[in-house]
């Protein structure tokens, strides 16, 4: 549970701020937002992607190309795209519904892109893909302690994998581009946030201010399944914003691609222009596919309306957890870790509280232009 080999996206909310009320009202999607308000007819995106997969089997095990999926030279080196585009009208149509149903599972509009693709499971594969060895078809378990894993021969026959062990025969994983369902995600968790009375925080920085800069980073690596892919994390960071409401912010880092890696990014994570007391928190979470960022957005939302400044700082994390629906700490989204209670003197070298993640930390003046 939380990161493999990964791109990673810190997410802390672009600056907001929650108007609170001194009773709350239960936060509910509104109709007509154009994203999906719950969970999809079709089940979680690990059962619709294991549905893909038996389906895909077949083709694959023949001639790819000739179905139009893709080629798979292309499939194994970086992954490729699965869109509705395949020549039998049957497969066609599998792949488009697949991934309506993987936009409603993931709380994402109706309209959306294809989010499915395809990718070779394991570099070491490619020599036996290239003998013409038939390939198997799998997805990605979504339960990260998972001993074996569910592939698809051509005929349709289930083959148990060892979750642990590279398999000699080339398996091809059908999964969620998560890199490109994340903007998506943000955006149905920005609407949703700024329905329920959550609105940009004003930052009062006539004069410059501290903010905190991340020196170095690394998240640890957890030695996980061989079928596991990248994945996004995703930070909040929070605190009380200068009118004395709850303000959470947002910042990506792009660049942290693998666990077990230390990175340089010097980058700016929390800017204390727009906070009170000069205190804030940061969460870091991860999608590997299976976010459902509308009910995300609710559960936040409800969460932080009910926080209120009582004239001293209290930390935000446990709220932010709390609101996170417990069958989600299975994978979906992976908890990371927290860092509570950095302030504009935070300095050195912070493990996070779980202990999963560490970063060296220094206050930055920020000049004014």
């Amino acid at each position: 549970m939380y990161p493999r080999v990964f791109r990673v996206v810190a997410l802390s909310f672009t600056t907001m701020a929650v108007a609170l009320a001194s009773s709350t009202v239960p936060v509910q999607a509104e109709p007509g937002s154009g994203a999906h308000t719950g969970v999809s007819a079709a089940g979680t995106v690990a059962a619709i992607t294991d549905r893909l997969a038996r389906q895909l089997a077949a083709p694959l095990a023949g001639d790819a190309r000739r179905a139009g999926l893709f080629s798979a030279t292309e499939a194994a080196a970086t992954g490729t795209a699965l869109s509705g585009a395949a020549a039998s009208p049957a497969l066609d149509g599998a792949l488009r519904q697949a991934n309506r149903d993987v936009l409603a599972a993931k709380g994402l509009p109706a309209d959306g892109p294809s989010l499915l693709r395809l990718r070779l499971a394991h570099p070491d594969m490619r020599a036996a893909l290239s003998r013409g060895e038939a390939p198997l078809v799998a997805a990605a378990p979504a339960d990260d302690v998972a001993t074996t894993v569910t592939a698809y021969a051509g005929d349709g026959a289930k083959v148990l994998l060892d979750a642990r062990k590279v398999p000699r025969q080339p398996v091809f994983v059908v999964e969620v581009d998560t890199a490109k369902a994340l903007p998506l995600g943000l955006d149905v968790l920005r609407s949703v946030l700024d329905r329920h009375g959550i609105t940009g925080a004003q930052p009062a920085a006539d004069g410059g201010y501290w903010a905190t800069q991340v020196r170095s980073v690394r998240l640890n690596d957890d030695k996980e399944p061989w079928i596991k892919g990248d994945a996004e994390i995703f930070g909040i960071t929070g605190g009380f914003g200068l009118d004395g409401k709850v303000a959470v912010d947002t910042v990506t880092m792009p660049y942290l691609d693998n666990d077990g890696t230390t990175y340089y990014p010097n980058q700016l994570i929390v800017h204390f222009s727009a906070y009170k007391y000069n205190l804030a928190d940061f969460v870091m979470m991860e999608d590997d596919g299976d976010t459902n960022y509308q009910s995300l957005a609710v559960a936040l939302a409800s969460a932080l309306l009910t926080i209120v400044d009582g004239g001293a700082y209290v930390p935000l994390v446990n709220a932010i957890l709390n609101a996170i629906p417990a069958s989600w700490w299975t994978d979906d989204p992976d908890y990371v870790d927290s860092w509570y209670t950095l302030s504009t003197a935070t300095g050195g070298q912070l493990n996070g509280a779980a202990g999963n993640g560490s970063m060296s930390l220094a206050p930055y003046w920020v000049a004014p232009l």
